[in-house]
């Protein structure tokens, strides 16, 4: 198990990097106005409205960097330093959230499958937290097959890593939608976007750091079921 400790630590301070400079960079764009002078709740009723979305709600969220679009609910929540606030962050932020109500409306196909995966990773994570513990607590040598539970571990890491792979061009997808409307409204202009751009590189890059713990993960488990027998 030291090799899953290793990785596990590896990309855990690397999350921890990309947060923290995340954070930053919201902070210092979070400082700035935009030319509209819009707040991110108006830019998000404004771009709803340009592509014609007229089901979707745009609802005050708690916390910080927890925007988030629910398909389900057709429900863009933003969080407190986006509702109400007129800065840069806020534009790029509510305009990202934006860009997945899009793909919704337009049955975008990697949000779909992003979607129709989510039932599959829920099982997944749930199946990989109980084998963890057993190999853990040295179950596996006593009352369970080694090899089964490694290829139980792979199968699902392969699930994970896949969900997370999809996930990447949603993201990349979504952000590019948003500067498009950013820059073609004027909402954003000259320095403003590229505040924007930065803001939503940084988002995306706690994606990539994700996807890649996965891909790790899976690979590390592929390999020791293959050597195990």
């Amino acid at each position: 198990m030291m090799g899953y400790m290793i990785i596990m630590g590896v990309f855990t301070v690397l999350g921890m990097i990309i947060s923290g400079k995340l954070k930053s960079v919201f902070k210092k764009y979070s400082q700035y106005g935009t030319s509209s002078g819009k707040s991110g709740k108006e830019i998000a009723l404004d771009m709803l409205a340009h592509y014609g979305i007229t089901d979707v709600k745009v609802v005050p969220g708690k916390g910080s960097l927890t925007d988030h679009y629910n398909p389900q609910t057709k429900t863009i929540a933003l969080s407190e330093p986006v509702y109400n606030a007129r800065s840069i962050s806020a534009a790029a932020v509510a305009a990202h959230e934006c860009g997945h109500a899009v793909q919704h409306a337009t049955a975008y196909p990697a949000l779909t499958m992003r979607s129709k995966l989510v039932p599959v990773v829920n099982f997944s994570s749930k199946a990989q937290q109980f084998v963890m513990m057993g190999m853990m607590m040295g179950i596996g040598a006593g009352f369970v097959n080694p090899t089964l539970m490694l290829g139980i571990l792979a199968a699902t890491f392969g699930v994970t890593a896949f969900f997370s792979l999809v996930t990447l061009p949603v993201e990349f997808d979504a952000s590019k939608r948003a500067l498009v409307y950013l820059d073609e409204s004027g909402i954003t202009q000259g320095a403003e976007y590229d505040g924007a751009k930065t803001a939503l590189w940084w988002a995306a890059m706690t994606y990539v750091s994700q996807a890649l713990m996965a891909l790790a993960m899976f690979l590390f488990f592929a390999l020791r079921f293959m050597g195990s027998d």
